[in-house]
């Protein structure tokens, strides 16, 4: 088989994309600035645009822009212009539906109830089919997004209460979300039925939070009391907490990538801790694919964790052989070749006194294209490393995912397009190695993967999708095609 080079000009990041965070809170008079506080310990989920929308005696209060949070609520007095005790936020990174001023969350509409807000964290696998239908039906799109899809579903839907309309509308979509939505004075918490993206419910003296992740908890103090169960719609009022399970049980399959790479480190989800859970991949990491070496260096920050477990198994000493800059922004436009390939030491250099003439294993998270790999290997080998050998936190990704975290097309995936002998080749590694993915699940507490119950959503290694892509129907789910990128 011949083997694919990655792309010579890197224009896509290297790693799977981050989804979106959502922040609600209810009766706390300082709404606004906690939601604030709140998306800011989310931001690693979406840096695009961001946006609050809180509610006041019969009136909603709404402020939306692009970036990220310090960009758009730095200025007190934007927070002191969104009034009121309850209030929802979102980070957006787009995973459908262009970089546009209207598909920045949350999204708003006046319903024959009343008004609704709603910020959502996923991604619908039949929006495409279901707008066309409202298209034809009359229906009338602001936005290029799929939560918009939700929108009209309620607003069309003959259910007498809005509660009632949720359910009918969730009921008609395929997918992930997990929703943070305002219908007036109250909060709504929605997670899909498999439960594939998180949601936890937290408590603030006598208010109620929502969060993607339990760090945006800690940073405002509240205490965590649980997960959203999968298929649970949570609502908060001024009478308490009601819960119902309106929709029909599926099986459970948390995406767990969530562990792997997404979720910030000292979050707890689903009961596990995922710092831990990191180290541990990088114990089972060790016990597979051991190789004599003098140091254990990770690539950061993601890798960190899993080298840490992996140093501890393996009796290796852990090494910051590679120094990340922090301070890195947006990369400025680079005008030339040259330019652009020195662009990987923006954020990280080699450390070089602490890899010389050493054998060095590199420990990162996972390969999607495989170029920051490659300039990684080459600007260890540069600092002197004696011999380079690769080990991944994970299995090759080697699928796209449509559950709303922007992975490339299969076409551009490392891992689809070469062997694991190809992919060592080309990073220039003298060994390169994966966690399998019967690893990753011991890891996370099992025996091994079940094939008629995994547990959890790891389509992105085995393309085993829990949930029908309707909107990709008459082509191959193999990420060639997204369907994602025609709702604009």
């Amino acid at each position: 088989m011949a083997y694919a080079s990655p792309p010579a000009n890197e224009s896509g990041a290297d790693k799977p994309r981050e989804e979106c965070g959502v922040f609600g809170i209810h009766g706390h008079a300082d709404a606004a600035a906690l939601i604030a506080l709140g998306l800011h310990a989310l931001q690693h989920r979406g840096q695009e645009a961001a946006g609050i929308v809180t509610f006041e005696d019969g009136r909603f209060f709404s402020h939306r822009g692009p970036g990220n949070i310090a960009d758009n609520f730095g200025d007190e007095s934007v927070i002191r212009g969104l009034q009121g005790n309850i209030g929802i936020g979102h980070n957006r990174y787009s995973t459908t539906g262009e970089t546009l001023a209207r598909n920045i969350q949350p999204l708003f509409a006046d319903l024959a109830s009343g008004g609704f807000a709603i910020a959502h964290n996923g991604n619908l696998t039949n929006a495409l089919t279901i707008r066309r239908k409202l298209v034809a039906d009359g229906c009338l799109f602001q936005s290029t997004t799929d939560t918009e899809v939700l929108i009209h579903l309620i607003a069309t839907s003959r259910a007498e209460s809005l509660v009632e309309r949720m359910v009918a509308a969730l009921g008609q979509v395929e997918g992930a979300y997990s929703l943070a939505a305002l219908h007036n004075d109250t909060l709504i918490g929605v997670r899909d039925p498999h439960g594939i993206r998180p949601l936890v419910l937290g408590r603030l003296e006598n208010s109620h939070v929502l969060a993607s992740e339990t760090c945006a908890l800690d940073i405002i103090g509240a205490s965590y009391v649980r997960d959203i169960a999968p298929g649970e719609m949570i609502l908060i009022d001024s009478d308490g907490v009601r819960t119902a399970h309106p929709f029909t049980p599926q099986p459970h399959r948390f995406c767990v990538f969530e562990y792997i790479y997404f979720a910030r480190p000292d979050s707890t989800i689903e009961g596990r801790n995922v710092y831990e859970s990191r180290k541990r991949i990088g114990i089972e990491l060790a016990r597979e694919t051991h190789i004599p070496a003098d140091i254990v260096v990770p690539v950061p920050d993601s890798g960190v964790p899993a080298a840490l477990g992996y140093a501890e198994q393996s009796g290796i000493p852990y090494e910051l052989g590679i120094i990340r800059n922090h301070y890195v922004g947006r990369t400025f436009i680079e005008p030339t070749e040259r330019i652009r390939h020195l662009g990987v030491k923006l954020k990280h250099n080699a450390n070089n006194e602490v890899i010389r003439d050493k054998r060095v294993v590199l420990v990162d998270d996972s390969i999607v294209r495989g170029t920051t790999s490659t300039k990684i290997v080459e600007m260890v080998r540069a600092a002197g490393a004696r011999s380079v050998h690769m080990r991944i936190a994970s299995p090759p990704t080697a699928n796209s995912c449509f559950y709303g975290v922007d992975t490339p097309d299969r076409s551009e995936l490392f891992a689809a397009q070469n062997t694991v002998e190809e992919m060592a080749r080309i990073i220039g590694v003298d060994s390169l190695a994966f966690l399998s993915i019967d690893g990753l699940y011991r890891a996370m507490g099992e025996t091994g993967r079940d094939p008629d119950s995994p547990g959890y959503c790891d389509a992105c290694f085995t393309g085993d999708y829990p949930v029908r892509l309707t909107d990709l129907s008459g082509r191959k789910a193999d990420g060639q095609l997204s369907f994602m990128t025609r709702l604009a």
